[in-house]
């Protein structure tokens, strides 16, 4: 069943074209979130939609949630895990090159991909997080194109002036995807009660579909 799920989604992302958009809804026990993929990063894209496609997501936890930053999930290790385990260390078995793109910036509501320390800044194979954040001021705006060398376009200033987010993580973690309904869904799983290892208490669960729009 699985297999066939997986050949009908890869079926639905051939036939479309590269600007054709493809949008995703995440399931959790808290509410559920709609949001859409970057064709501007287009491996980290089609990574997503295969990981999706084979249901790999399906009943994996949000093992790391930090109220005023993100909600992260992704780990294989995380389905079914015992109480208090700690998570995080989990992969499918590969990285994906890093995609940074001026436009793409850490907002409310970015999806982005999870990494280990590595010069080349890969992201991990599954690991993900939803940027919650916090309000933004301009100066840190300044402080990060100065720092990486580039420029955020004023729609992107605009974004975080009305949203807020992590502008400390642009150009350091790639961002393919952003949740457009459902932004007080990240805030509800981030104030969730966690433990030291900020994991929380009561397990949150995950499942993601590719859905027409």
């Amino acid at each position: 069943m699985k297999f066939i799920q997986f050949l009908i989604t890869l079926f639905i992302f051939q036939m479309s074209t590269a600007q054709d958009t493809i949008w995703i809804q995440v399931e959790t026990p808290l509410g559920n979130m709609t949001g859409f993929l970057y064709n501007e990063t287009p491996q980290h894209r089609d990574n997503f939609i295969k990981l999706t496609g084979e249901k790999f997501y399906d009943s994996l936890l949000f093992h790391r949630v930090i109220p005023d930053f993100m909600i992260q999930g992704g780990d294989p290790n995380s389905k079914n895990a015992a109480p208090g385990i700690a998570l995080g260390m989990g992969s499918p078995g590969y990285m994906v090159p890093a995609e940074f793109v001026d436009s793409l910036a850490h907002v409310k509501g970015a999806i982005a991909a999870a990494r280990s320390n590595n010069p080349e800044k890969k992201s991990s194979g599954s690991q993900f997080y939803i940027v919650g954040g916090r309000p933004v001021a301009p100066t840190e705006l300044s402080l990060q194109e100065f720092k990486h060398k580039f420029k955020y376009p004023d729609s992107v200033k605009t974004e975080y002036a009305e949203l807020g987010g992590v502008p400390f993580l642009d150009h350091d973690y790639t961002v393919f995807g952003k949740i457009t309904e459902g932004l007080d869904i990240i805030d509800k799983i981030a104030l969730a009660s966690a433990d030291s290892r900020n994991r929380p208490v009561e397990n949150i669960w995950m499942k993601i579909s590719i859905i027409s729009k």
